[in-house]
Order: structure tokens, then sequence, then C-alpha cells
């Protein structure tokens, strides 16, 4: 479904660089564009896309370097992704209302692009951010800078099931083909740094679960900071990749709050 393109009246949604689509629904009246964690990529909102409630079409943004854009140059900062998605996002039509969505670095990431279409005049409807602290939060490691072994073992820390993982140590092979691209992400968020400025107008959602050992609900609490709309925190069971487990649940407080 990725290479389809949506139409709304006379204007067609085409795929872009930065974009896939993953549900094209004729007369939408909404967008929403999912921002995939650090590792993922476009394809891992595909059961999201499909479980949310009619009336919404939805894309997700595809980082450089996995998938069908393997082999490019990877994206060195998350304010080189967030300018290069937010120029894509600014040719989409202003109809119907855009809403984000990013779980993980993708909630960063997020934020920045809503900063930057709110600096256009063409800020979203409301910004949801999933398994993530504030963006005042400084990452404390390096490990963008440490063997791949360390990269791995962060990896499984973070999986519901860590053999998932496991299979990274005993193929080297696979390995160097997708390490580079989690290698550039950690660096990505590593090295961000939260630059103050105006908060953004819009809703603010974040979404958190009980056990991630990236995010307290403490920790979600303070998106509340960067916005001067609405802010609402919601707390699910799980670890830091819950919503792989809880698409419904996750699916349904989405579609609540893009209505």
């Amino acid at each position: 479904m990725s290479g389809r393109s949506c139409s709304f009246g006379p204007v067609t949604l085409e795929p872009t660089a930065w974009l896939r689509i993953l549900r094209a629904e004729p007369a939408a009246a909404r967008t929403l564009v999912c921002f995939p964690p650090g590792g993922g990529s476009a394809s891992a909102y595909r059961e999201l896309a499909a479980a949310l409630a009619p009336g919404t079409t939805v894309a997700a943004v595809q980082y450089p370097g996995r998938q069908d854009r393997f082999g490019e140059p990877l994206a060195e900062s998350i304010a080189a992704m967030a300018d290069a998605v937010t120029e894509d996002l600014i040719r989409l039509p202003t109809e119907p209302g855009l809403a984000l969505f990013g779980h993980s670095m993708g909630a960063t990431v997020a934020f920045e692009t809503a900063r930057r279409l709110s600096a256009a005049g063409r800020g979203p409807t409301v910004l949801i951010v999933s398994g993530r602290p504030d963006p005042r939060y400084v990452e404390p490691g390096a490990l963008h800078e440490a063997p791949d072994s360390a990269l791995i073992a962060d990896l499984e820390r973070l999986a519901d099931d860590p053999g998932s993982v496991a299979v990274l140590r005993a193929d080297p092979g696979l390995a160097e083909l997708v390490l580079p691209a989690v290698r550039a992400d950690y660096r990505a968020v590593e090295t961000y740094r939260f630059e103050p400025g105006e908060p953004l107008r819009c809703p603010v959602v974040a979404l958190v679960s009980d056990a991630d050992p990236t995010t307290t609900p403490e920790q979600a609490d303070g998106w509340r900071e960067h916005t001067s709309g609405p802010f609402e925190r919601l707390l699910f069971p799980g670890g830091h990749f819950y919503l792989d487990a809880a698409v419904a649940e996750v699916a349904a407080a989405i579609s609540a709050r893009l209505r």
C-alpha cells in the first residue's frame, strides 16, 4: 500500500522522499503522520494504520538507510530529519487536518517537525508522543560511539523479545546491514539538545507505559511544558515497545484524540 496515492476531492496526496502512504482513504477528514522509533522504518506502523478509525489517511516517515532507502546517506541529527520531513509536509494540502504521532526517537522528531510547521503557519491539529521523555531531557550516554556489542545489548534491553535481537550477534552479515542505521539514530538522539522557543499551541498527548526503562510517567508529564494548549497523559501496560502488543488500544486512543 505504501505506493498508493490518496485523493481529497481534486487534491492527491502522493508519497514523497520521506513519506510513505500506509492508508489511503478517499475524502479523509484528517491525515496522521507517524514517526518511527530509532532503528525503525515506515512499515512498523502498518498494523496501527489499519486499526485506526475510519476517516484517517495515514502516512509514515521513512528515514534514510532502511528498506527502500537503503544505501542513502544516513541522517546525522534530529534537526536534519525534522527539516527534511517539514519540507515534504509543507507541500501537502492544508485540508484535511494534519496530526503527528511519534514513538521513542520518533516523538522528538515529530515535536521538532511540529515546531517547524507551526513557525510556517501550518501547525498540526494535535501532537501525540509516545515512549519518550520531554525534549529537555539529555541522554546521559554515548552508545553511538560504543562497539556493536554494546548497541546490540541496549536493543535487547528495550525489546519485548530479546531473542529477536540476539540474532544480530549470531549473524555478523545481518548486523553489518542493520547496525549503521541504528547507530546513526542513537547519535541523533544522544546529541540532541532542546533549544527553547515558542511553545506549541496544539493539544499534546503523551503516551507512556508502566514498565518502560526509558521513560517514566513523571517524565512523560514534562511534555506539558511544550504547549500552551491542552495536555493529556495516557498510561498503558508494558515495556518500551508496549504498542506492538496493544495496537487496538493505542489505535483507539489515537483515533479519539484525532476527532
